[in-house]
């Protein structure tokens, strides 16, 4: 047995009490390749994006940095971290995505097609490229109830600012100095 009395492997148990057992964790580092599509649906808030990762080596004969190949991945962020997903990223900014890389093989159209997603457990700003200004979340007031279920759209179908609920996802400006 591993730490905590589980199999060796285990993480400790997280939300729902579930225990997680060989699961293949991964750091991606790269550029949001598409711009994150929030959605706030009955079994919570929830965000996707693509994530552009592209390999760099160095060239003796160029003395310079040369891009290798690029990978996609597709980025599913949930809860409380999609939320700020939605209200932090934007399309081409350098990013960490730390997750459960789940790799899938489906057949559409007669065609065997391979995708890789990342589970999000945390995201953030690659600061080696830029800054960033970190502006703590606030959660409901206390004792307010959150808002009704709402039937889970599509996800092609484009965001509408119902009462305002799309303000909520706009980024303000960070003043850096």
């Amino acid at each position: 047995m591993g730490p905590y009395g589980y199999p060796p492997g285990a993480s400790a148990p997280g939300p729902g009490g579930v225990v997680r057992v060989n699961e293949t964790m991964v750091c991606a580092v790269g550029n949001v390749a598409t711009q994150p599509v929030y959605r706030d649906l009955a079994s919570g808030a929830s965000a996707r994006f693509r994530l552009a990762v592209t390999s760099r080596y160095w060239d003796r004969e160029k003395n310079t940095w040369t891009d290798g190949h690029t990978n996609f991945f597709t980025v599913w962020a949930n809860r409380a971290l999609a939320t700020n997903v939605g209200a932090s990223l934007s399309l081409g900014e350098p990013v960490i995505v730390q997750g459960r890389l789940k790799v899938r093989t489906e057949m559409r159209d007669g065609q065997s097609r391979t995708s890789a997603e990342i589970d999000a457990v945390a995201i953030g700003h690659d600061l080696a490229r830029g800054t960033s200004a970190f502006r703590r979340s606030a959660g409901p007031p206390k004792g307010e109830a959150s808002a009704p279920p709402r039937p889970e759209p599509s996800w092609e179908t484009p965001v509408a600012d119902e009462g305002g609920t799309g303000a909520q996802q706009r980024r303000e400006p960070a003043a850096v100095t």
